[in-house]
């Protein structure tokens, strides 16, 4: 089996070098053993958990919550049902920060539909309300 070093491993998962030492500290890849000069020796699967890890990411898993996901991996006993309940309810999350943000979003454009872009800033409608608003 090819052993990586951190380079390759950073390179092949396309993340930063101090991305992967971050993992490390946090858990979320064991410390791999190291050469007789010191240089960390990282595997196919630490590549292949890399990966799992950014994905994760990319769907907004946080890095607790990516933890946990490899925890269940690992832990007998453990079933999909598990694993598809930290999916639903990230689905949940999801879609709360979805109506937050469509929330903000109406907001803005009342604001924005109150100012004509003319005048003195001292009379910015937008500002005025957001001063009152305070």
């Amino acid at each position: 089996m090819e052993k990586l070093t951190i380079g390759q491993l950073a390179k092949k998962a396309n993340v930063n070098l101090e991305t992967i030492r971050y993992y490390e500290r946090r858990g979320l890849i064991p410390e791999p053993p190291r050469s007789k000069s010191g240089y960390r020796q990282y595997s196919a699967d630490d590549l292949q958990r890399t990966q799992f890890i950014k994905r994760a990411q990319a769907l907004g898993f946080t890095l607790k919550e990516i933890l946990e996901l490899l925890s269940l991996r690992v832990e007998p006993g453990t079933s999909c049902k598990e694993v598809k309940g930290r999916v639903q309810a990230k689905i949940m999350d999801v879609e709360r920060r979805i109506a937050d943000l469509e929330e903000m979003r109406s907001a803005l454009i009342r604001l924005s539909q109150r100012c004509t872009g003319a005048g003195p800033v001292n009379k910015c409608p937008i500002l005025e309300e957001l001063n009152d608003q305070a």
